[in-house]
């Protein structure tokens, strides 16, 4: 039986190809643009990984989620990102009782119970801090190649530097300025992360978040983030391998669901 799950964020497009509950290929690319396009794209790079010389339509069948997942035409179902990270997360690391998703532009905390059904949740969808998107802007500030390159830095400092403001844009202002007062940049850099950590604690303040906790989004290959999480939640953060994929791969999981019936 082969299905697949696309997730079309707000960043990033991902696709992930299931063989019998087991991942044979997946993809990862910007969005750009163009949704369908890049739905089309990243289900093509899949499958390439996969091995497969077939089209999307030889599979028995496609679920969509993410922003854009009523614009995928050729999935047969869609599903919320909230159930597709529960269901995916759970499939990879199965202990899972919590978990913070932090993506391009929102980001997701979650509760589940031991077969990974949601219990509760919340997110962060109207304001780009404690998002990849407020990463992306402090590392361009602070001249770090990327988001994910800021994180061995943020871990050298023990003085990270105090960013009040939850706006990106106010933070943004907040951050050259100290700049400018001659603050160290490895302070800097973590004091953004700080920031961030902190944005997403109180987003998730009226959550339990017992172990296994688990750690997933673009964000997630931030090592930097996943320490001052744990400082926040009083936890350990555990990060699946690939932890972009996941709402894709719950999307697989719900399409192998429905191609079995």
């Amino acid at each position: 039986m082969l299905v697949a799950g696309i997730d079309i964020g707000a960043a990033t497009a991902k696709a992930v190809i299931l063989k019998d509950s087991r991942i044979i290929g997946h993809a990862v690319r910007p969005v750009g643009y163009d949704v369908k396009i890049a739905a089309n794209e990243v289900s093509r790079e899949a499958l390439q990984d996969a091995n497969l010389s077939i089209s999307m339509d030889d599979l028995d069948f496609i679920v969509s989620t993410g922003y854009a997942r009523e614009s995928i035409g050729f999935a047969q179902k869609t599903a919320t990102e909230i159930i597709c990270h529960a269901k995916g997360a759970h499939f990879m690391i199965p202990t899972t009782r919590f978990i913070i998703d932090m993506g391009g532009q929102d980001s997701k905390a979650i509760e589940v119970d031991s077969e990974g059904n949601v219990i509760n949740f919340t997110m962060n969808d109207k304001c780009a801090a404690g998002t990849g998107r407020f990463m992306e802007v402090m590392a361009h500030i602070l001249q770090v190649e990327s988001m994910t390159d800021m994180g061995p830095i943020a871990l050298e400092s023990n003085d990270p530097c105090r960013i009040s403001s939850t706006c990106t844009v106010f933070a943004e202002t907040e951050v050259v300025v100290l700049r400018a007062e001659g603050k160290e940049r490895k302070d800097l850099i973590a004091g953004v992360h700080k920031a961030a950590a902190s944005r997403v604690f109180a987003m998730a303040s009226g959550l339990k978040c017992e172990p296994d906790a688990v750690f997933t989004g673009g964000v997630a290959k931030n090592t930097g983030m996943k320490k001052f999480l744990e400082n926040e939640f009083k936890t350990e953060f555990l990060v699946p391998d690939e932890p972009q994929i996941i709402g894709a791969l719950g999307a697989a999981l719900i399409a192998q669901t429905h191609a079995g019936k």
